[in-house]
């Protein structure tokens, strides 16, 4: 399949730039997947598309303040770090600019406090960092560091928390589990109230995330692995869920994506607690094995994550309603409106 098939046509002022004042305002486009119905409501009305007996998945990641600006130490240049992951004993994969200028051997200096030096380099951007600093690294990392807005918002984020889900726990992600971001204590109570079930799992958002597709054909892409985990609390409810033939619907597709990773590896079993690595590419043609519905928000023209979404619904379903979307001005990315695809 050619890449150019998940494109559409996006005006830029629809991509929303700050999030709403109250996270659970937002819109939300309806999307049956088998029919292609649209309905447009208010996220809120999500309390009515969900029903009893519903098990709803949820990310709890934390994003770590996770861009760090600094100077190349022995010329005094810019320099920008973007931490991705943590490989253990102060060595990080990191995304590095300008990259043409810090090779191996650079060092980034970033204050007093903190140092950094590059000791291997990858493509597009990649380094391996190591850190050099006294103190606690969090610590210094919560002062120093920003929150990693992608490159396609441009105004300043006021309040840290508002990239954070209201359930957010575990620090390790380099960007939020957006579909969350809408969510909020009170909404989560009154869902649960109608009797849907809350299970969590951990997938700390990672590369992927931030390089776009450069290939052609959508078979060549290969996706960077990302760090998950499988609490057996979760996995008790997912197994329960299963066995009564009531839905699992994912928040987000960083939720998916775990789910179907885990789907894989039990296949027909009952799932248990687990945690590692998945690089799952989800394009149609794929069959899921957990997910009956899913909340996401609108992605990017040719992107893995409306290929994801297509696998679901039906791509003419989805460039249908993300057409739709753009002529009723929803807003689009990470502080955009919402979709639920059932």
């Amino acid at each position: 399949m050619n890449v150019d098939l998940y494109d559409f046509h996006l005006p830029e002022e629809l991509i929303a730039q700050t999030p709403l004042p109250d996270r659970s305002a937002s819109r939300l486009l309806t999307l049956d997947k088998r029919s292609g119905r649209t309905e447009h409501r208010h996220f809120t009305d999500m309390i009515d598309e969900l029903q009893p007996g519903d098990t709803l998945v949820l990310n709890d990641t934390r994003v770590i303040p996770a861009r760090l600006f600094g100077i190349k130490a022995d010329t005094g240049a810019k320099a920008e770090v973007l931490l991705l992951k943590s490989l253990g004993e102060d060595r990080w994969e990191a995304l590095v600019k300008p990259g043409k200028k810090l090779k191996t051997g650079a060092v980034i200096s970033f204050g007093e406090e903190l140092r950094a030096v590059i000791e291997e380099e990858s493509d597009m951007g990649g380094r391996t960092l190591r850190f050099m600093y006294e103190g606690i690294f969090q610590e210094i990392l919560d002062r120093l560091g920003t929150m990693p807005l992608p490159p396609y918002i441009k105004e300043k984020l006021d309040d840290r928390e508002r990239y954070q889900t209201v359930y957010a726990r575990h620090e390790g992600s380099a960007a939020a589990p957006t579909a969350g971001l809408h969510f909020t204590e009170d909404l989560l109570k009154r869902i649960q109230d109608k009797g849907v079930r809350l299970a969590y799992i951990t997938l700390h958002v990672g590369l992927g995330t931030f390089r776009p597709m450069s290939v052609e054909t959508v078979e060549e892409h290969v996706m960077h692995a990302e760090h998950f985990i499988l609490p057996q609390e979760t996995a008790d409810i997912l197994n329960e869920a299963r066995a009564k033939g009531s839905r699992i619907v994912a928040v987000g597709t960083t939720s998916c994506r775990t789910l179907e990773t885990v789907g894989g590896m039990f296949g027909a079993g009952p799932l248990e607690a687990c945690s590692g690595w998945t690089d799952i590419f989800i394009y149609p043609g794929y069959e899921f094995k957990l997910v009956d519905a899913l909340i996401t928000n609108f992605h990017l023209p040719k992107s893995t994550l409306v290929m994801l979404v297509s696998a679901l619904a039906g791509r003419e379903h989805i460039l249908a309603a993300y057409q739709e979307a753009v002529e009723q001005n929803y807003r689009f990315f990470s502080f955009g409106d919402a979709m639920f695809i059932y």
